[in-house]
């Protein structure tokens, strides 16, 4: 099909083709950009003359030889393309083979109306490329020159990656293979020289080394190619915001979910819609729906008061360019609110605002108040009609709409953004699936009022905190070079309210500053639930327009794709009903690429063409709904009925309107774990789209944490439980997605290290109990050190802080943050992930869901009181264990030196170096424990020391690392002495 080592159109992925002198077609000659002719033709006649990539004006006399060779009458276009079955397979939009895979989108019904429809469309297309070419042949000369000139300034890129210094990367590359050369020299070492005298101490330490050294891996190497990225919004602006014509920016729906208000007050989530609204970005194309999946009517009349206070917010933040837009957080800055400030009146209305905004908390907090004991005959609303949602699992749909173009304006009478409430019906014997589930009903009621291209979801707790954050994102999703490949733009987590020195790691500095970077340098960073901006095709299932037809092998094996030695081929072509559905598949691809634009035909041949592809079986039945998913740049039509696409929301979003189709399955978030956005992103990058990571200076967006230790144990718990849902589901990473191999290598070892990192707890607990248990018995897991050996451990010793001081070198971590998630590693991997791996294969075996209660104390009102709650849990209960066993395991190993002497000390100093470092890691959980005044809970320190003690005595009374004949020889070597 393709030419080896012809250059591919980056338009179509077709090879560019050669010219008439048979030499390789080259459009532009400054930057060489590669197209073919046929997208070349295309941009002609579309008026574009200025190459997409550096736009210098293709030459003239070239252009106007290329029109007069060319029959006028028979341009190339996208529909001249449908009638070939493999040019299809290349210039039409692909649908993920790795989704049809598990699940077929095509019925077996064949084709012949759709290609009729093709000949209309064909006829019609052409008509108006004649019209279009008629008018400008009117345009006078300098005008079309002065276009030009515009077109060259405007078409500048709209991003740029910037590669780390080769001065930072290269040392950090040659220490990490250096390190990894080290670990086989050392593992050699360490399996060669067992210690005879605790053979089961050794082999456990072995075992668990080389597991840490598999983890190193999967977590190092996807590191491999770390980036930043620069954004030039000045650039954006020029190009789709010309001054007195309207924004061409795309439009972007905000999606917002909350379950229950008296666990996220809210007030947190009005701050959130209030940061939205006055975002800077045009009003038209922002809309903000808020999913309330608890249908509270606390949320619903709090919603109404903060649509009617952002009648006066918005223009406020909007006329002095106010940051952050969350009027809570902005009002309870502590810096200098007139820095930057020259307007007279700024202090005045900031005065008026913060008054009008207390006001605005106390009747919010009523409320709250309000609906802390529920009626014995339930809410009722404001007409006297009941509440609705009066029962939290049986009740209808409901959507209100709030401002936009047909509600009401701001103060001084400008429109404001729309602003949604939705909450999906709830029956009993139906399965929800939690937030993916309702994240999935805001797809669908979206897609029916607004059917914006982009959209960006955020935790209730999450506001925006730079007013310029959707523009950032669309320097990536609307450059025509970056953005077709695009499936989602990731924002990293900052957060509020965490103590000073972020005792566990509430902000994963690592993780965003460090792993992400390294990621998207790859395929780009993992979806991590919030502050992410989506292309809207991309969670439909379709495939990016640039994916290349994937190589037809001969082989049927799922792990090489085109193996001839590893196995051998059943069958030695494919049989006539893989090449059925491989055609049918692509007169889809075809038919979602060109559906979008046959707006002439009547609502019967629509109807027609929707049930010919049997779009039903994947999006579900409605047809205004599937029509909105042909439109790949979004929009609803203007004849639109507002009441009906009312009713037609409220259909999409039944409890019975996903049986039977492929949401949650192969579109939209992904059902089967707690931590549906990994899956969600991992399908996606499985379908060959990428994802960018944008880092703002100005963080984009800023949430809450848990501070105190209980509570972050638990939010740990919940992700390492869905990493092991994921690891034991079909879409474990180690198997899924390989027959389609667009799913890069290091790519897949970072997926694989999110899914089994839960179960490092089990040689991680194993490896913190060594210590102790050398103290008590007296016996070690290394032998005496040669001097060889000497230097293999010295060695890995100083490599493991090379690779950390270059990390920190490169991506501006702080020593500090790296100290503190390497402490929050041992603490979470000894109590969190080892619950989270028995509770997941429970799950899996049993059926059982194990829940884990929290019973929460008072905090103290004092700054960073949270930090200091003690609340029960069992998970809080082996990290003790191991605390007591070591601290023990010293005064004993101390104990003993003190009697036996002098000799005695020289091995004691390992197995206490080798005790302290698990103390050390363990400190921040000592402390939380201990709380502010020395307060630990009554049973966690009866159950540890109870079960640190049985453990010391059983392991006295048995000693099974100490061979038999130790006693013997013992009393044979006293005899000898004596005699």
């Amino acid at each position: 099909m393709m030419t080896a080592g012809a250059p591919l159109c980056n338009t179509c992925g077709e090879p560019v083709g050669l010219n008439s002198n048979g030499q390789v077609f080259v459009a532009c000659h400054e930057c060489n950009y590669a197209i073919c002719k046929p997208c070349f033709d295309a941009d002609i006649n579309d008026g574009r003359t200025a190459c997409l990539r550096c736009a210098a004006p293709y030459d003239e006399n070239y252009v106007i030889a290329d029109a007069e060779t060319e029959d006028p009458g028979n341009h190339t276009t996208m529909g001249a393309h449908l009638n070939n079955t493999q040019e299809v397979g290349l210039h039409a939009r692909n649908i993920s083979t790795v989704s049809t895979v598990d699940s077929e989108l095509i019925d077996e019904s064949g084709n012949p109306i759709w290609k009729n429809r093709v000949e209309s469309w064909k006829d019609k297309k052409n008509k108006k490329k004649k019209g279009t070419s008629k008018v400008a042949k009117e345009v006078p000369q300098e005008q079309q020159m002065e276009e030009k000139q515009q077109s060259a300034d405007t078409m500048q890129p709209l991003s740029r990656v910037v590669p780390i210094p080769k001065s930072q990367l290269t040392p950090y590359r040659v220490v990490i293979i250096m390190r990894l050369i080290i670990l086989g020299l050392f593992f050699n070492y360490r399996v060669t020289n067992p210690v005879e005298s605790s053979y089961g101490l050794w082999l456990t330490s072995v075992i668990c080394e080389i597991w840490f050294a598999i983890s190193w891996v999967l977590d190092q190497f996807p590191k491999w190619y770390p980036i930043n990225r620069e954004t030039f919004l000045d650039t954006l602006s020029a190009r789709f915001e010309r001054e007195g014509e309207p924004s061409e920016l795309a439009a972007v729906d905000f999606f917002v979910s909350t379950v229950d208000p008296l666990k996220e007050p809210p007030l947190i989530t009005a701050n959130t819609v209030l940061s939205i609204l006055a975002v800077d970005y045009p009003v038209e194309k922002i809309s903000c729906y808020v999913s309330d999946d608890g249908a509270a009517m606390l949320s619903f009349e709090s919603l109404v008061e903060t649509a009617d206070f952002a009648r006066k917010w918005v223009p406020f933040c909007k006329k002095f360019q106010i940051e952050p837009r969350a009027p809570e957080f902005y009002f309870s800055q502590k810096i200098d609110y007139l820095k930057d400030k020259v307007q007279p009146s700024f202090v005045k209305e900031r005065r008026a605002m913060k008054r009008d905004y207390e006001e605005y908390k106390v009747r919010v907090n009523a409320l709250v108040a309000k609906a802390q004991k529920t009626p014995d005959e339930g809410w009722t609303m404001q007409d006297g009609t009941s509440w609705p949602g009066n029962n939290t699992r049986d009740h209808p749909g409901m959507i209100q709409v709030f401002l936009g173009s047909s509600g009401a304006h701001d103060i001084e009478g400008n429109e404001l953004p729309r602003l949604v409430y939705v909450s999906r019906e709830k029956r009993p014997g139906y399965q929800h699936h939690k937030k993916a589930g309702a994240e999935n009903a805001l797809i669908r009621v979206s897609a029916i009022l607004t059917n914006a291209p982009f959209i960006l979801n955020l935790d209730c707790d999450h506001y925006l905190n730079n007013s310029k954050a959707v523009r950032e994102a669309m320097c990536f999703l609307m450059d025509p070079e970056v953005g077709r490949d695009v499936c989602y733009v990731q924002f990293p987590q900052r957060f509020d309210g965490i103590d000073r020195s972020d005792r566990y790691a509430n902000r994963n500095t690592v993780f965003f500053d460090v792993n992400m970077k390294g990621l998207d340098g790859l395929q780009g960073p993992m979806y991590v639930g919030t502050g992410c901006v989506f292309n809207r095709q991309a969670l439909y299932g379709y495939g990016p327009q640039s994916l290349p037809s994937l190589p037809k092998s001969s082989s049927s094996c799922s792990w090489c794709g085109a193996c001839c030695c590893c196995c051998r081929p059943k069958k030695p072509t494919k049989d006539l009903a893989e090449v059925h559905r491989e055609s049918k598949r692509e007169d889809l691809n075809a038919a979602i690429f060109n559906l979008r634009e046959i707006e002439n035909y009547d609502d019967h041949e629509r109807s027609l063409l929707i049930s010919q592809m049997s779009f039903e079986k994947t999006f579900g039945f409605s047809s205004v709904f599937i029509e909105s998913t042909l439109m790949e740049n979004g929009g609803v039509a203007d004849s639109a009925n507002p009441a009906t696409l009312i009713n037609e929301a409220i259909h999409v979003i039944s409890c019975g309107y996903e049986e039977k189709t492929s949401w949650g399955k192969e579109i939209g978030w992904i059902y089967g774990s707690v931590t549906e956005d990994i899956l969600t992103g991992f399908k996606m990058h499985c379908r060959g789209w990428r994802s960018i990571y944008c880092m703002p200076v100005r963080p984009a967006f800023k949430g809450s944490a848990p501070i105190n230790l209980s509570d972050r144990l638990h939010q740990v718990l919940r992700w390492a439980l869905g990493s092991v849902e994921i690891f034991l589901s079909r879409h474990c990473p180690l198997w899924y997605g390989f027959g389609g191999g667009r799913l890069k290598c290091l790519q897949r070892l970072a997926y694989i290290n999110t899914i089994v990192y839960p179960f490092t707890s089990l040689p991680l607990v194993a490896y913190c109990l060594l210590p102790a248990i050398c103290l008590l018995t007296g016996k070690f897991i290394i032998p005496t050190l040669s001097n060889l050996a000497t230097v293999w451990f010295l060695g890995l010793f100083f490599s493991i802080i090379a690779t950390s001081v270059l990390e920190l070198r490169w991506s501006g971590v702080s020593i500090e943050a790296l100290w503190r998630n390497e402490q929050f590693w041992v603490i979470g991997g000894v109590s969190a992930h080892l619950f989270a791996v028995f509770q997941g294969i429970l799950k899996m075996i049993a059926g059982l869901d194990t829940n884990f209660t929290v019973t929460s104390k008072q905090a103290d009102d004092a700054e960073f009181g949270e930090l200091y709650i003690i609340k029960w849990t069992t998970v809080l209960i082996p990290p003790t264990t191991i605390l007591i066993v070591n601290i023990v395991g010293v005064v004993a190993g101390f104990s003993d030196a003190l009697n036996k002497g002098y000799e005695a000390w020289g091995p004691l100093f390992g197995k206490v170096f080798f005790a302290f470092w698990v103390i050390l890691h363990l400190y921040p959980f000592l402390k939380g424990l201990m709380g502010r005044q020395n307060r630990t809970p009554t049973i966690v320190v009866l159950w540890s020391v109870l079960l640190a003690s049985v453990f010391s005595l059983v392991w006295v009374r048995i000693n099974p690392f100490v061979s038999k004949d130790d006693g013997s020889s013992l009393t044979q070597g006293c005899i000898a002495i004596d005699c």
